[in-house]
């Protein structure tokens, strides 16, 4: 135990000796790490504050039992081992370390890809075995090839820089990066299709939701040139590991370089079995430079929480204030559902994005209303825990410009009303909702009157024009795909005229299954959103 402050800190995991030497100018510090579960309870409420990395569990009975707890801080980036609604119920701080790992997890894919390119492991292997057969391993030089980012968050940002120093053209698939960021990466926006066709090399960066689980598969690696190099920092899951096993086996693709995996530790994954690919460990954030960021990021966080000083990288959000909690609190569920619908129907680059308050809601502070739309927003593209406190800065990392606009006259009938305009250069997407006893209530899409509870795990989106057997058509759909349909609802300006039909299902139609679906006449577009 060392310094004279009164506050103490509890280091339950390893962290970087410049971290515990930050915290140890202010605070009392004991460094126990390998706590088992019971050993943490019984000293827990001694501490001011605890640190963690991934090993140590923060469960609800360990943030019970922490009396004088007033933050949790988390040496790196995942916050899956504290349990943040337990925290946020007793008004403990999360904290964690977003930023301090970038350089490194971009470092560690450009020098796979250079190590891809060139066979560096291959040939290293060969020598050391005392072979000498410089023949076998021709590599391709990195000038003048294309590089393919699937994301361009912080890490992908990274390497597009490095990329753009190693004289290669940077393409970019991120439909939530503005225009002007990627130009001023250097970096050229395209769909999901053309970066396929066009890259030499294609780089993983984004993370792993719902909606990029297994997002390259076959059908993406039959896009491809066959002397496409892939390389996965990201996340395990994201790449099919057995479909890329057999592209690269059958000359599909040219070689993939993997440091992350769908199940870890992986010594006896798939990929391990091919000589094309080059493998890691899960080192993306392994190195000296970004342990001591990260260490020195945290105690910075946690200081800040025990001086009462404003946080950068808070991941759990205050309460709403009790004078404002009984209007906002309800309407918390409406902001994140319609900025999660308005992020998967908007088609392009993320824009302006603009948030209506009307009634009462226009009358309050909407930071925290602001923050859940952000938080829907993000949410099918980011892992990030976006709360009121992080939440613009969140918006500002991404260049998303955002404004509000209030009106405390009520709408007809509707005596709150909450919506999200997104706009891009194809035009823009609008989404309105209220509360309606006591549950989230879809009140238009596109100015097209839904009127309808998004109680189902998934909806289908169709445009279409109105005439008898639209609804029908796709009913059988459904019932041949064995998608079972829990609601239904038609939004249209004049009969026959374009109309927007809403149908809640309990299991989701595949990409396939979508097509057929717009394949049907008259159906101009069919869009699965995941709630």
């Amino acid at each position: 135990m060392s310094g004279n402050a009164a506050w103490r800190v509890l280091i339950a995991d390893p962290v970087a000796r410049e971290g515990v030497e930050a915290l140890q100018a202010d605070t009392q510090v004991d460094v126990r790490t390998g706590l088992a579960p019971d050993e943490l309870l019984s000293i827990i409420g001694e501490y001011d504050a605890l640190v963690v990395r991934s090993e140590t569990r923060v469960t609800a009975d360990v943030i019970a039992g922490g009396r004088r707890l007033q933050v949790v801080g988390r040496a790196g980036v995942g916050v899956d081992n504290i349990d943040i609604p337990a925290a946020t119920d007793r008004g403990i701080v999360v904290v964690n370390a977003p930023t301090g790992n970038t350089v490194s997890a971009a470092e560690h894919t450009i020098g796979l890809m250079l190590a891809l390119a060139r066979h560096i492991p291959q040939a290293h292997a060969s020598l050391k075995a005392g072979e000498w057969k410089r023949g076998k391993f021709v590599g391709v030089e990195l000038r003048g090839k294309v590089l393919g980012l699937i994301g361009l968050g912080q890490v992908g940002s990274e390497v597009a820089r490095r990329g753009r120093g190693l004289e290669m053209r940077v393409v970019a698939h991120d439909p939530f990066v503005p225009e002007d960021r990627a130009r001023a990466l250097g970096v050229t926006l395209v769909d999901l299709a053309t970066l396929l066709h066009e890259s030499d090399f294609i780089a993983l960066h984004t993370t792993l939701t719902q909606g990029t689980r297994g997002l390259i598969g076959d059908e993406e690696i039959a896009q491809m040139k066959p002397t496409v190099r892939i390389i996965n920092t990201a996340r395990g899951g994201i790449i099919d590991e057995e479909t890329l096993y057999r592209a690269l086996e059958d000359g599909r693709v040219a070689g993939a370089a993997v440091d992350v995996f769908s199940k870890e530790p992986a010594t006896d994954n798939v990929l391990m079995k091919s000589d094309k690919v080059v493998v890691t460990p899960h080192l993306g954030a392994s190195t000296a430079e970004a342990q001591e960021r990260v260490a020195l990021d945290v105690a910075e966080q946690v200081l800040a929480v025990l001086r009462g000083e404003p946080v950068r990288y808070a991941v759990n959000a205050p309460l709403v204030a009790p004078e404002a909690a009984a209007v906002l609190g309800p309407y918390l569920d409406v902001a994140t559902t319609v900025g999660m619908i308005a992020t998967q129907l908007q088609d392009g680059q993320l824009g302006d994005i603009e948030i209506e308050y009307t009634g009462e809601l226009a009358q309050h502070d909407t930071t925290v209303l602001r923050a859940a739309v952000i938080r829907g927003l993000m949410r099918p593209i980011s892992e990030e825990n976006i709360t009121v406190v992080n939440a613009d800065l969140v918006a500002e990392r991404r260049g998303l410009r955002i404004a509000e606009r209030r009106d405390p006259s009520a709408p007809d009938g509707i005596p709150n009303l909450l919506a999200v305009t997104v706009r891009t250069r194809g035009g823009q997407t609008r989404i309105s909702g209220t509360i309606e006893r006591g549950q989230v209530h879809l009140v238009d899409i596109n100015e097209l009157l839904v009127d309808m509870t998004p109680d189902a795990p998934y909806l289908l989106v169709c445009d279409n024009q109105d005439r008898p057997g639209m609804i029908a058509g796709v009913g059988s759909k459904m019932q041949e795909f064995d998608i079972n349909i829990s609601s239904m609802k038609v939004g249209r300006r004049e009969p026959r005229g374009r109309a927007l039909m809403v149908l809640g299902l309990d299991e989701a139609p595949t990409e396939e299954q979508l097509r057929e679906v717009e394949a049907i006449p008259d159906i101009y577009s069919a869009r699965l959103v995941r709630l």
